[in-house]
């Protein structure tokens, strides 16, 4: 029969027992703390949804800066404007408006 090997020291099983509860506290931190992988995660996420918003509203602004300078200078859109948004006719044209008729088939 082979002899045994020699205890280990109550001390020792302590320390390593004290190691890989430290190494599991500090690899669930990495995970799931303050400044872990999933608030990481989650911040980038946020960071890319907010920079495809800021995208869009340069866009929109572009778009809107233009519309704005057309209606400063350009005569034609100022009548397109004038004619939709609030029914203007030119001398001369005549005005139609139709009404709708409900049909009373039954």
């Amino acid at each position: 029969m082979a002899p045994l090997p020699p205890a280990r020291p109550l001390w020792r099983r302590a320390l390593n027992y004290l190691l890989v509860f430290a190494a599991v506290v500090l690899l669930v931190d990495a995970l799931v703390g303050e400044r872990g992988l999933v608030a990481t995660t989650r911040a980038r996420k946020q960071s890319n949804d907010l920079a495809r918003a800021v995208a869009g509203l340069r866009a929109e602004n572009a778009r809107l800066s233009e519309a704005a300078e057309r209606l400063r200078t350009d005569p034609a859109a100022i009548e397109a404007v004038a004619r939709e948004k609030m029914g203007l006719i030119r001398p001369g044209e005549v005005l139609v408006v139709l009404k709708d008729v409900k049909s009373s088939s039954k």
